[in-house]
């Protein structure tokens, strides 16, 4: 039988799926009773329809019914015997009646109505017992779906959890740095990192925000970094009017801005640009947004395909198991050479939310 349905639900959903395979269970029932007792094939069929479908309908429309508060799809207690008990009744009637409009005589007077009985009953139960297996099946799929995507949405809070103190840490040491080297620089970096915590960390406890939120978070933490920088950091923030409203899991730049000021623009000495920039991809169904991040830095090691040196960089590593906690394989990240010099990180997922 099907899963309980919800409150808000009609019950001709899961009557009309299990209606074909009671229509063909009618059918075989009529088949093997013509062969096994060679007798007239369209009385078979008429009674054997006559049974079974009142029978179905009065079980599986009232297990719907009795169970619909529950969380199984079949009624707790002697509910649930009674219940086959009363569809087995109303279907012997029923099938009495009809039996008796095309042939004149009852399911008593029947020639083997021992074994049209048996075969009515042996059906009942059978088809009863098959509907509800099928209908635990799919109680369990539903469960494990939901308990699946609790533990990825535990995993994400995890993730997310990890990545905003390190982001802290990473500002915080930039911020020792200026207060032996810059103390006034030091207190403007400090009230720019007050200001941008009081808007991040409140942001970045939702699932997702608009896109234009990003960009906006990543504007205040440029701002703080070129604090620290001063004309050794330019940037640009590249977003398309149209993608403003896109929703994006909170903070899933930021790891990879921080990357390329880290390794890419600090260990240099000349000055360094960062762009970062938005486009869609595709349209309709097949629409994916592609988000990148691009700077002058001094570029990708030369080890840094190995795998024991990509995972030493954190922030990086989040941001793949987020996508793929949340996308799967539909997400990328690449991670290449920039044609100008310096690297070009490259997300892309599709545009709608999972």
């Amino acid at each position: 039988m099907s899963a309980a349905m919800p409150a808000s639900s009609t019950l001709f959903v899961p009557l009309l799926r299990n209606a074909p395979r009671v229509l063909l269970l009618c059918l075989g029932i009529a088949l093997v009773r013509t062969i096994l007792v060679p007798s007239d094939w369209l009385q078979n069929l008429w009674v054997s329809l006559a049974i079974g479908l009142p029978s179905w309908l009065v079980i599986d429309a009232g297990r719907l019914w009795l169970s619909r508060d529950q969380a199984t799809p079949w009624p707790c207690g002697w509910r649930g015997p009674a219940l086959v008990l009363a569809g087995m009744c109303v279907g012997l009637l029923v099938g009495d009646g009809v039996l008796r409009l095309i042939a004149g005589q009852s399911l008593l007077k029947l020639s083997n109505w021992g074994s049209t009985l048996l075969l009515a009953l042996l059906a009942n139960g059978m088809s009863t017992w098959m509907f509800y297996l099928g209908g635990k099946a799919r109680m369990l799929e539903m469960q494990k779906a939901a308990a699946e995507r609790d533990a990825a949405e535990a995993r994400l809070k995890l993730l997310e959890s990890q990545l905003e103190p390190h982001m802290l840490f990473n500002t915080l040491a930039n911020l020792r740095v200026l207060i032996a080297t810059d103390p006034p620089q030091a207190q403007a970096m400090l009230d720019h990192l007050n200001c941008y915590l009081r808007a991040t960390l409140g942001a970045s406890r939702q699932p997702w925000h608009g896109l234009e939120q990003e960009f906006a978070r990543l504007q205040d933490y440029l701002a703080l970094m070129q604090v620290r920088m001063g004309p050794r950091l330019a940037y640009a923030l590249e977003l398309p009017t149209e993608l403003a409203a896109t929703p994006v899991p909170p903070l899933l730049l930021q790891p990879l801005v921080e990357n390329a000021i880290h390794h890419g623009l600090e260990p240099q000495a000349s000055a360094g640009h960062i762009t970062v920039q938005a486009r869609q991809l595709g349209e309709g169904s097949k629409a994916r947004l592609q988000l990148q991040i691009i700077d002058n830095g001094l570029g990708l090691p030369a080890d840094f395909a190995q795998p024991d040196t990509s995972a030493r960089h954190f922030g990086l590593q989040q941001v793949r198991e987020r996508l793929s906690t949340l996308y799967g394989e539909a997400a990328t990240l690449e991670l290449r050479a920039a044609d100008a010099g310096g690297t070009c990180a490259t997300i892309t997922f599709p545009l709608k939310n999972p």
